[in-house]
């Protein structure tokens, strides 16, 4: 029987479906007309995420689903209502998506969800699968997914695994962490030598492996478990540039100024948001996944900074 992936062509998407087919299964992408996937993999092509999508055909042989494709979390978010734009893509279509797979036969589905649900900022405990205190559109869409989930399988008695990682690095990385390896690789200046806080990331071959690793082991038909993941290691911004610097072989250029002064810098330029992520902590507990299905991370922080660094040297030779 087949794995379904939906977003199979994205930064998750490629290495999940490469390792997959290292390992024997046989694997379907779910992707818009003319999306490239890597080698082994079998395209069925959908018209997008929406409340209206037929997944039928891409429905068709399958016995487990990996649901990865979403309207993700932007910076800059221009649209009119972004909670509806997001509750259109992450909640009814993935709702649609579950409702069909479980018509279809489908006996497990594995959500990717996000540590967002939990909320921006961990004050004491680090954020487990009980939190739940999203502060933002695409946080709020995540969790109401995940409650519809769970209102399906009670229902149909498909066994879904839902997975909240923190923020993703590795090769092919966009975004906030695209552009810290731009500045750490240029040399520039970050004024964040202060900064003691501690945040959970995961790299893209540790979340790969948490996949695998849930596949392994299905929810049990009409179960809903969540599990919340990061790598082993916790780390300060000011430890993570360093690592980060040294894996570029680069120096790591800290400048010490007050974290004080960094949020009112922020509060004045309108980039309290930003600030806040580089000055505040965000740490995530690993007991839930480790218990249940018996994952630790395979990988160390600095093996996957040290492959996102291999990626960056060779798309710059590359380009």
């Amino acid at each position: 029987m087949t794995i379904l992936i939906t977003g199979a062509n994205g930064f998750v998407g490629r290495p999940l479906c490469r390792r997959l087919v290292e390992l024997g299964h046989g694997v379907a992408g779910a992707v818009r007309p003319n999306a490239r996937l890597p080698e082994g993999v079998e395209p069925r092509k959908v018209a997008g995420l929406s409340p209206t999508t037929d997944w039928g055909a891409a429905l068709a042989g399958v016995a487990t689903v990996v649901h990865l494709a979403a309207r993700v979390h932007v910076m800059h978010d221009r649209s009119h209502d972004p909670l509806a734009e997001f509750r259109a893509a992450n909640v009814a279509g993935t709702l649609r998506l579950a409702e069909q797979a479980a018509a279809a036969g489908v006996r497990h589905l594995v959500f990717m969800s996000s540590i967002k649900v939990n909320g921006e900022e961990t004050f004491a405990a680090p954020f487990g699968p009980q939190a739940a205190a999203p502060v933002d559109p695409y946080g709020i869409s995540k969790l109401e997914a995940e409650q519809g989930l769970a209102e399906i399988a009670a229902r149909t008695g498909l066994g879904v695994t839902v997975l909240r990682p923190p923020l993703v690095y590795g090769p092919g990385v966009k975004g906030n962490f695209r552009s810290l390896i731009d500045i750490v690789d240029r040399g520039i200046p970050l004024p964040l030598a202060c900064v003691a806080n501690q945040r959970s990331l995961i790299g893209i071959g540790n979340l790969v492996d948490a996949v695998r690793a849930s596949l392994a082991t299905p929810a049990a038909a009409g179960n809903v478990r969540i599990f919340t993941l990061c790598d082993a290691e916790t780390v300060s911004t000011p430890e993570l540039i360093r690592r980060l610097a040294a894996a570029l072989g680069r120096p790591a250029r800290l400048l010490p100024l007050p974290v004080g002064l960094l949020r009112l810098a922020g509060r004045l330029t309108g980039k309290s948001a930003a600030i806040q992520r580089l000055t505040a902590s965000l740490r995530v507990d690993l007991e839930a996944i480790a218990t249940s299905i018996g994952w630790v991370p395979p990988e160390t922080l600095d093996d996957g900074l040290r492959a996102t660094a291999h990626w960056w040297r060779t798309k710059e030779l590359s380009s």
